[in-house]
């Protein structure tokens, strides 16, 4: 999962914008910001830099917080 739509909604950005900044279809940036696709790593990169918050503010952590 990742938290790109929070990302944008928090910066007041448009998922057209940042399919223009990345050079992919509308429909692949909403796939990614609708979690039904996951960005490769290299454009998880990509999109961290272009919205300008370090890579792991995109990410939702798959841990437990329970001491297992």
């Amino acid at each position: 999962m990742n938290r790109i739509k929070e990302i944008l909604e928090t910066k007041g950005i448009k998922q057209t914008w940042l399919s223009e900044q990345l050079n992919k279809s509308y429909n692949m940036i909403n796939s990614y910001v609708q979690n039904r696709r996951q960005p490769s790593l290299d454009n998880l990169y990509k999109i961290a830099e272009i919205l300008d918050v370090d890579v792991k503010e995109l990410l939702v952590s798959n841990k437990n917080d329970k001491n297992v």
